[in-house]
């Protein structure tokens, strides 16, 4: 009998659920929680980006330069929300139009002002003072002017035309100040006005094979860092924004190299996307801030580098070169 009621209890205690174990029990209600306040957090800061863009800009005059990029679409699109009142400048008129008519058909037409349109080409540079004249003739005035146009080239320093040295200089230096130089009376006399610059990190550092480019971007850059403490007591901002790469498809990983300088301008994955940088534009609009930096850790690193080590980073780049060099003979 004894024998038959230890069995029976054995039974019994094999036969009862197993507890949970507390560690399993707090993941189990830690994960959802997590999921959805990491998803609050992307709303609510949608939501003020939302939010600042329409408070910042509305009824203000914001001329952009090369609308017709990716950037300057997305940036055309979120300011137009907002109630911003549009300057698009472009080379194409008829692209001009098909945007205008875009972002009209997309908004509502009590809350939002139709844009206004104008022919810019600083690769134009006797067609500039015309262009300077019909920005300004659009309002009267202007309170943010984004500079989004931009030149590349990439090719040994030898084998560039001085034509061609001259075209990038026309495009990414003399034609952004330009405009700047025909705007600023009007902003310097209303004490009011917020200049940007959508620039490139190589206006603080420069790689091989991109001399024409990197010397307009330091050029341009030089400019408005001197500009900002000029116009700063007339109540006028400036602004730059240097970024890497801008891209709306993913790129694909770069090959495993034992060298640093091709992984100075290494696109990640998808690149930095034109609503990244036109959520910074809007943010750098709102608190002014006078110099951002969009990069990832390897690329500010080398500015650093540049600065205090400049011998290392001298030796990194030739090696770059070289390296080159040798995989195009092989």
């Amino acid at each position: 009998m004894i024998v038959e009621g230890e069995m029976r209890s054995n039974v019994s205690e094999t036969d009862s659920p197993a507890e949970m174990d507390p560690t399993w029990t707090a993941t189990i209600l830690v994960v959802p929680c997590v999921v959805v306040l990491t998803a609050g957090c992307f709303y609510l800061y949608g939501a003020i980006i939302s939010l600042l863009s329409k408070t910042s800009v509305r009824n203000k005059v914001v001329v952009i330069t090369d609308a017709l990029s990716g950037l300057g679409k997305e940036c055309a699109g979120v300011f137009h929300r907002g109630g911003a009142r549009m300057i698009l400048c472009g080379k194409s008129w008829e692209k001009l139009e098909e945007l205008a008519d875009e972002l009209e058909n997309a908004s509502d037409p009590t809350v939002t002002f139709p844009p206004k349109l104008v022919l810019l080409d600083f690769g134009d540079m006797d067609g500039m003072a015309e262009a300077v004249a019909e920005v300004l003739d659009c309002y009267g005035c202007l309170d943010v002017l984004i500079f989004n146009s931009s030149m590349k080239v990439k090719a040994p320093a030898q084998s560039l035309s001085l034509e061609t040295d001259k075209l990038l200089m026309d495009n990414n230096y003399f034609g952004p100040i330009t405009l700047a130089k025909g705007v600023l009376p009007s902003m310097v006399s209303r004490r009011s006005g917020h200049l940007l610059l959508v620039s490139s990190i190589q206006g603080k550092i420069a790689v091989p094979f991109r001399t024409a480019y990197a010397a307009s971007k330091h050029a341009v850059q030089a400019f408005f860092d001197c500009l900002r403490a000029e116009v700063e007591e007339f109540g006028v901002s400036v602004s730059t924004i240097n970024h890497t790469f801008i891209s709306c498809s993913a790129a694909a990983p770069a090959a495993a190299t034992s060298l640093l300088w091709p992984l100075l301008f290494t696109r990640k994955p998808g690149g930095v996307s034109p609503d990244e940088v036109a959520a910074e534009i809007v943010r750098t609009l709102n608190n002014k801030r006078k110099e951002v930096l969009i990069a990832p850790s390897l690329p500010k690193m080398a500015i650093y580098a540049r600065s205090f080590f400049p011998n290392v980073f001298f030796a990194v780049m030739a090696a770059g070169v070289k390296n080159s060099a040798a995989s195009e003979n092989m």
